[in-house]
């Protein structure tokens, strides 16, 4: 358990350069806190102590503004960053090293029953306010933009943006996570773009009709 404690902060001080002492880690980042209460609710799940596992995620939601169900299953080295506003639902699955940022939601996407959450497989990293939704399976090593809705399955070693959130593959390149949220690909932008394009192909082909049409 102590060996699991100390790998928890350990992922804090390389996650966070705001992270200056293992005491203030332990005693102010509501992440790590709402991860420790999550195991202690998730192990009275499993041994089906159904209402003091709730209680316990609904208390410690109630100190760190994060909401995770104790039925969650989260692997190792889990970071949250700040954490405010994360939900994560009761099918999730979430793999090792796993980055999520504030107002972060991983949840269905209606009263379907059986695993209706999603897989976060390992090495992933979902972006700030990035909705996740369903039951879809989130590649290793992929990365969701900040504000993004993700609807479908994400293929490893991807980044996601947009809403409905579109796919950007990466060639198999391994992506690292040190995500920049200001320089994300925008194929919104990118199809304004080709529109434009195809407008100035039109008016340079309606000139050559239009100079064409004058010699005649």
């Amino acid at each position: 358990m102590f060996k699991r404690m100390k790998e928890d902060i350990d992922v804090v001080f390389e996650q966070d350069p705001a992270a200056r002492s293992s005491f203030e880690v332990v005693l102010t980042y509501s992440g790590l806190h709402a991860i420790w209460a999550h195991r202690i609710a998730h192990a009275l799940y499993k041994n089906k102590f159904f209402f003091l596992a709730r209680a316990t995620s609904q208390i410690s939601r109630f100190f760190t503004g994060i909401e995770i169900h104790p039925g969650a299953k989260i692997g190792r080295r889990f970071f949250i960053d700040h954490g405010m506003g994360v939900v994560i639902g009761e099918t999730c699955e979430i793999g090792d090293n796993v980055t999520v940022y504030q107002g972060v939601t991983l949840g269905g996407t209606g009263k379907e029953k059986g695993k209706r959450h999603p897989t976060i497989n390992d090495n992933a990293l979902i972006a700030t306010g990035a909705k996740v939704l369903g039951s879809i399976t989130i590649g290793e090593n992929s990365k969701v933009g900040a504000g993004s809705v993700v609807l479908h399955d994400v293929p490893p070693n991807s980044t996601v943006v947009g809403i409905p959130g579109k796919v950007k593959i990466q060639d198999g390149v391994k992506v690292t996570k040190d995500l920049n949220h200001t320089d994300l690909p925008d194929p919104i932008a990118d199809r304004f773009k080709e529109l434009e394009k195809e407008l100035e192909d039109m008016k340079t082909e309606l000139e050559q009709l239009r100079a064409e049409r004058s010699r005649i």
